[in-house]
């Protein structure tokens, strides 16, 4: 009877050592999930990045305003009989 409690006591480690550090174990289950948490932000990020681009696309589909918007922005383009005033701050002077 010794024999066989010493018998099921050695499984039983074998279990849960297997349970806790082997292979699908409790250890990388938990490092997967991590990883997937981190996914998952970085999933939701680019979704509301995308967001972000489809209202412009359909703003630039709709309208003209945004395109001049953008024109004046990014390429510095100013109708005729406008001047164009730019004006620096003191955070941005070298």
């Amino acid at each position: 009877m010794r024999v066989f409690a010493v018998a099921l006591t050695l499984l039983f480690a074998c279990l849960q050592y297997d349970l806790w550090m082997g292979k699908n174990g409790i250890a990388d289950y938990r490092s997967v999930a991590g990883e997937i948490e981190v996914q998952q932000q970085v999933n939701n990020n680019l979704h509301v990045r995308n967001q972000e681009m489809f209202a412009e696309i359909d703003d630039l589909r709709q309208g003209l305003d945004a395109i001049e918007e953008r024109a004046r922005h990014e390429l510095g383009m100013v109708k005729d009989g406008e001047t164009f005033y730019r004006i620096i701050g003191e955070e941005n002077r070298s």
